[in-house]
């Protein structure tokens, strides 16, 4: 070991508990990287002061002196993106107007962080109310890529992956809606994962029956690490009535390739031209993909198999149902309409139009697609994409406004290949796929997985994982 920040998670949870290392250097070292590179970076926003934290380590180093440990996070420090609670730091979800909206309670994948042992040290930067896949807002600005800082790191959990791609820290907890962890875990080379609906349950909230496309989950720089950090976030909640109340099954152990032989791969690509594409994108996928076969993996090219365009308009019901009324809340505020992002205006003002019958017939769209994906994963036991249409684009772009010629009508189309997990209510994670020609942008696979199926997906990722080692062993320059 010559620095501890680069130890990945786990091996510096069994250096702490072997007390090769104490809760005291393990701060101080990810508080000095974090001086150095958070002001190039701003990754971590709302930070704690250096004494607290300290004085915090101190604590949990005396808890392992009398021989108790909370759990797997004992001493790690840990930022909760700005869309989770933390008591005594702002929740501003990266809006102006929240910016003194101080926790007064932890959520629950915080609380369950704190209990094994994680020390909340910050928040992680984010797009205004995570829309769009690109983590800039007048609050904090703008989050660039670990690879490159010249262009975005993706979104919405973008101040999370640079993070840890950074080394800030060992690992990090995100949300997704529209690839918000798959996206920007793609985009700087290392592992997010959306887990099945309802695995995380997320607490306090407004509504828990009808908010059911986002939802909080591990990222890491390992396999091993975003499944530790699941296992610790996901459980059933009394509060949350639809969470996964069955526990998260073990996965394989490191270098274990047995779960790629025979394993069926769909491959869907770009879906036969629907989704526009970068070029470049797909032959990084299919390199990627390579890996799978020459494992002893099947992989063939399937169709979704569904009305896409009937998928995008029902996708567009739902989101308009789900952030207007988030927007709506703060609109009550003196001079808050101008100082929301546009694209959170438009959301909420294409909701106003939107009635109980479309919605429910939207929905309806989506229960049908759901139970063609449950089909479709009996024939495959999981389901390939990109994780990204396009290339990272630079930070001074809201959005893409074209891909390979086509124009994107909404702020958000060029992540339409995100949604397929997220409405069917499947597992997803994005690997580290390679990288573009100049070798400074990454690319990330998107797997999708079977009804509850995280611990599968996992031990399918932990196969490829075992292949890729060169990959993932390159690092982004640091200075």
């Amino acid at each position: 070991m010559t620095d501890i920040t680069d130890l990945d998670a786990d091996a510096l949870s069994r250096a702490i508990h072997a007390r090769h290392v104490s809760c005291r250097e393990v701060m101080q070292a990810y508080l000095t990287r974090i001086h150095r590179l958070n002001p190039q970076f701003n990754a971590i926003v709302n930070i704690a002061s250096d004494a607290d934290l300290i004085s915090a380590s101190d604590a949990l180093d005396a808890e392992l002196a009398r021989g108790e440990s909370r759990g797997w996070l004992h001493g790690m420090p840990q930022a909760i993106k700005d869309t989770g609670h933390a008591i005594g730091f702002p929740t501003t979800y990266g809006c102006s107007l929240l910016k003194g909206a101080v926790a007064t309670q932890d959520s629950v994948m915080t609380a369950r962080m704190k209990a094994a042992g994680a020390i909340i040290i910050g928040k992680t930067n984010m797009p205004e109310f995570g829309l769009g896949s690109h983590t800039f807002n007048d609050l904090f600005g703008t989050t660039p890529n670990a690879w490159d800082t010249t262009v975005s790191a993706g979104g919405s959990s973008g101040g999370a992956a640079v993070a840890l791609a950074q080394r800030l820290l060992p690992v990090a907890d995100g949300s997704d809606f529209m690839g918000s962890l798959r996206n920007p875990a793609g985009w700087n080379n290392i592992f997010g994962m959306r887990p099945s609906q309802g695995r995380v349950p997320f607490w306090p909230a407004a509504d828990t029956w009808v908010s059911q496309l986002g939802t909080e989950g591990p990222m890491g720089r390992t396999v091993r690490d975003v499944a530790k950090l699941l296992a610790v976030q996901s459980g059933g909640h009394p509060q949350v009535p639809l969470s996964i109340t069955t526990p998260l099954q073990a996965v394989a152990e490191d270098g274990d390739t047995r779960a790629l032989q025979g394993l069926r791969v769909g491959w869907l690509g770009d879906l036969n031209g629907y989704l526009a594409m970068d070029e470049g994108l797909l032959p990084v996928c299919d390199q990627a993909l390579q890996h799978f076969t020459d494992a002893g993996a099947h992989v063939e090219a399937c169709d979704l198999g569904f009305d896409t365009a009937a998928l995008w308009n029902a996708w567009l019901a739902w989101r308009r149902a789900l952030v207007g009324p988030k927007v709506a809340a703060l609109l009550k505020l003196p001079g808050a309409r101008e100082r929301i992002k546009p694209e959170a205006l438009w959301e909420h003002d294409q909701a106003q139009g939107l009635s109980f019958m479309d919605f429910m017939q939207a929905s309806e769209v989506r229960t049908a697609f759901h139970t063609h994906m449950l089909r479709l994963l009996t024939r495959y036991d999981v389901l390939a994409l990109p994780s990204a249409q396009v290339w990272p684009f630079p930070v001074a772009e809201r959005w893409p406004q074209s891909i390979a010629g086509r124009v994107m009508d909404t702020y958000h189309r060029w992540m339409e290949v995100t949604l397929y997990a997220t409405f069917a209510g499947l597992p997803a994670i994005s690997l580290p796929a390679g990288f573009h020609p100049n070798g400074r942008w990454p690319a990330g696979l998107q797997l999708i997985g079977g009804a509850q199926g995280d611990a599968a997906l996992l031990r399918v990722a932990a196969g490829y994982e075992a292949t890729v080692g060169a990959l993932l062993a390159r690092r982004p320059t640091a200075v």
